[in-house]
């Protein structure tokens, strides 16, 4: 059997048990299971340190249903780098990055400021739409009338957002079109090492994160809590956003923002369902949604796992 040919089994069995295969974890003990999981995002996520972004990792290191492990050094997941320091630059220079990809719309562009890179380095626009999240959050803070921002916020209404931003990642064909597009580049033999990123690194990039590491067939498990693992980087940060907003009087109760600045996994799963409906599972997400054909995850496998 010839390599191109093994490689295209290879990933249509690593779709495959990223879909249906168990996860041992999955079966463990409550208890066990919590500690299974510790232990596992103690030994796999990579965490790169830097002063003006909270959330900068390697996706590399997770293990893999097939007996691989996820290479370290080629994928990166980020917040935005708009306010990295001199130092920071200097660090993500290390990286060896040969592309970054920006999936923030213009209003977070005019509001946060454009990326800071190393020279020689410029990020590629990819705009995934927020449903107007960022806006609703600027004018309810705006605002500064809590009656208002109960009304905008409160009574599950921004967990609901969250839900709807989360499913349009799975319906909208302009959001599918740019995280296949990233994807491809990943894949692709000669491109060097990317890293993508949005404004808190959580949502669209944890979305393209997960995504990435089922399409490895690491075990859902492990990538959802790649994805929450976002709140562990980014509490307390965001908890200090929360304060500032409170200290200032422009909200009296910052804790509405936290269904907006948390993950979630019912988020995912309002995700996950809405694959289940549109293309009967994730390999269809895959190949029919995100138009990504064998070769393709062929070679994103003989790229990213080892």
């Amino acid at each position: 059997m010839s390599r191109v040919r093994i490689r295209l089994v290879t990933a249509v069995l690593a779709a495959a048990l990223a879909v249906g295969a168990p996860s041992a974890v999955a079966y463990a003990a409550p208890a066990a299971r919590q500690q299974a999981r510790h232990l596992q995002s103690a030994e796999t996520i990579r965490q790169i340190p830097l002063q003006g972004a909270v959330n900068v990792r390697d996706l590399g290191g997770y293990r893999t249903y097939t007996g691989g492990r996820v290479r370290q050094g080629l994928v990166y997941r980020s917040d935005a780098l708009s306010k990295l320091t001199a130092a920071d630059i200097t660090t993500v220079a290390a990286l060896g990055l040969t592309k970054v990809v920006d999936f923030r719309i213009p209003m977070e562009l005019q509001y946060d400021g454009a990326d800071r890179l190393p020279a020689g380095l410029a990020p590629t626009s990819r705009p995934i739409s927020d449903l107007g999240l960022y806006g609703t959050l600027v004018g309810a803070i705006a605002t500064g009338d809590p009656v208002k921002q109960e009304q905008m916020l409160g009574g599950g209404r921004a967990e609901a957002y969250m839900r709807d931003i989360y499913r349009t990642f799975v319906t909208g064909p302009e959001n599918r079109a740019q995280f296949a597009a990233t994807v491809r580049e990943i894949a692709d033999a000669g491109q060097g090492p990317v890293l993508y990123h949005c404004t808190s690194g959580k949502d669209r990039t944890g979305w393209l994160s997960y995504v990435l590491l089922r399409s490895l067939a690491v075990p859902e498990g492990a990538a959802a809590e790649d994805y929450l693992a976002s709140n562990t980087f980014r509490g307390a940060y965001d908890a200090q956003v929360r304060a500032g907003l409170k200290q200032s009087g422009r909200m009296q109760n910052p804790d509405l923002l936290i269904p907006l600045q948390e993950v979630r996994q019912d988020y995912l799963d309002a995700a996950t369902a809405q694959i289940g409906a549109d293309y009967g599972g994730f390999y269809g997400y895959l190949t029919e949604g995100l138009g990504l054909d064998l070769r393709t995850l062929a070679k994103l496998q003989a790229k990213l796992v080892r």
